[in-house]
């Protein structure tokens, strides 16, 4: 197997410990978001060098905490593609807002180099980790800092409220305050942990992820009556208010993955900030069949729920055509649809 110390995002950089060092590769960077979203700051859109005249990033460290426990290359059955770029985890920091006596939960830390901003930023974070081997070897590589917390568990099923909410209660002294979510994630996982924790505006006031490009511009822009327009963008929409922040190029990935990242920031909604509906699970229940049949017309593909002529008469009520889709309606839309069918 090739060690790690010979792979790089560009082309390959000596070790650390080489007599007579090559030159550097241009640094990895981040492009500006399409017109219309907030930019990065000076920090990520271009990169800066330390005193000894390298790049301002996380390589070096990524390589000795990887090969440390004899993990020459990341595992692509978990999705790994670590962040070599410092200012760019430094920028997800600053979209969320990370402040001193924050309390954070991370998932996925892989070789620490987000961990590090977020301590950094004065946060205590409860970082969970799939992988007993990187939840090792972030453990050695923070030693025993009362301000982090490794839990090994799969994210999709780790219990908020009982393993996470008492950390914050402690570390707010049992007074109420809300955490935050920031985290580099496995694109393999995203849409179910999006799923997870945008409804817990109980316990999050803010989720800054780091997704697949196409998937985060999806889930903060995607309009009706476009191919992007899918059920996750009403739900989405029902528990919180997305913003796409910035694109990160692929370079700054290793291994290098085929897609560009994204950052998307999610503002949680509290519960009385929700639409109004008799029952959430109706409601997504009924948002889900219509997409079912998503070039039906909705007379047609809800008619499980109700009859033609009830859906008909609903969707004149809301100032609809008889023969809308379900690319046609908004979020608003589809709870003023679901608050007027008799049988939901």
């Amino acid at each position: 197997m090739v060690a790690l110390t010979s792979l790089s995002p560009h082309s390959p950089r000596p070790s650390p410990s080489t007599a007579n060092p090559r030159r550097r590769p241009p640094p990895p960077h981040v492009t500006a978001p399409p017109r219309g979203h907030i930019r990065p700051t000076a920090a990520v859109a271009s990169a800066t060098t330390n005193s000894d005249g390298g790049t301002a990033d996380d390589y070096h460290s990524t390589i000795r905490s990887l090969n440390s426990h004899g993990r020459h290359v990341p595992r692509k059955s978990l999705g790994q593609n670590y962040m070599l770029n410092t200012r760019v985890n430094e920028e997800l920091v600053a979209a969320a807002g990370v402040e001193e006596g924050d309390v954070v939960l991370e998932i996925g830390p892989g070789t620490g180099s987000l961990t590090a901003a977020l301590l950094a930023a004065g946060a205590t974070v409860v970082a969970v980790e799939k992988d007993k081997n990187m939840a090792a070897l972030v453990k050695d590589r923070f030693g025993s800092t009362h301000q982090l917390k490794i839990i090994e568990e799969d994210i999709t099923k780790f219990h908020v409220h009982s393993h996470f909410l008492p950390i914050l209660e402690e570390k707010s002294h049992h007074k109420k305050k809300y955490a935050k979510v920031v985290s580099n994630l496995p694109f393999n996982v995203s849409t179910e942990v999006v799923k997870q924790i945008l409804p817990m505006g109980d316990v999050f006031s803010v989720m800054v992820l780091m997704l697949q490009d196409e998937t985060a511009l999806r889930l903060a822009n995607a309009a009706i009556q476009t191919p992007e327009y899918r059920p996750i963008n009403v739900f989405v929409n029902f528990y919180s208010e997305p913003e796409y922040k910035f694109k990160v190029e692929r370079a700054n990935f290793f291994p290098q993955p085929k897609v560009d990242g994204g950052v998307i920031r999610f503002k949680l909604k509290k519960a009385g900030e929700y639409p109004h509906v008799s029952s959430n699970k109706s409601f997504f229940a009924m948002v889900n069949s219509a997409f079912n049949g998503k070039r039906k017309m909705l007379r047609k593909s809800l008619q499980h729920i109700c009859s033609s002529a009830d859906i008909e008469a609903a969707l004149t009520n809301i100032g609809l055509p008889a023969t809308a889709r379900p690319s046609d309606l908004v979020m608003d839309d589809f709870v003023r649809l679901h608050n007027h069918l008799p049988k939901v």
